[in-house]
């Protein structure tokens, strides 16, 4: 087993179940079958950014340390960072080609992701391009139809159709 699979067991564990020491957590894991010590475990602990603290009912207990998760997007603030940045969106098989004004890709790609708008595997931006990966659902087509119109683009002025 790897470490990011012994980890992610830790965290379902942790999740689960109410854990106190990292020898609990040992005595469990090797219970499911994993050869672990606990010196491992707290290493994991640790890099896991795990915390002890009193539960609502007093009881003391290893937590991972809340990181912010960040919600997606409405679609109106995509709305706003593609018809602001973008300048054309272009399409090649699954692939969409989205330009933008030098220094200005970022901006959009992180829109983009943020927004899980569907069809998106993800992107990769560079200075002036985002390149989009679209599922195979979607396709290159579909999705950059859909990145035009959030842009507000005339898709007939437009190459990749």
């Amino acid at each position: 087993m790897t470490k990011t699979q012994r980890q992610a067991k830790i965290t379902e564990l942790l999740d689960k179940l109410v854990i106190s020491t990292a020898a609990q957590l040992v005595t469990l894991l090797q219970a499911e079958g994993w050869a672990v010590t606990q010196a491992t475990v707290t290493r994991d602990l640790q890099e896991l950014g795990s915390i002890k603290i009193r539960d609502e009912n007093g009881s003391r207990r290893i937590v991972l340390a809340e990181t912010p998760k960040i919600a997606p997007a409405p679609v109106d603030h995509l709305r706003r960072m593609m018809g602001e940045w973008v300048i054309s969106v272009e399409c090649s098989g699954n692939l969409v080609v989205v330009r933008t004004p030098p220094g200005c890709a970022h901006v959009v790609a992180s829109a983009l992701d943020r927004s899980a708008l569907a069809g998106v595997l993800g992107s990769i931006a560079g200075d002036d391009t985002v390149l989009v990966v679209a599922n195979e659902n979607t396709g290159g087509q579909g999705l950059a139809a859909q990145l035009r119109t959030l842009a507000g683009l005339d898709s007939a002025d437009l190459k990749g159709k």
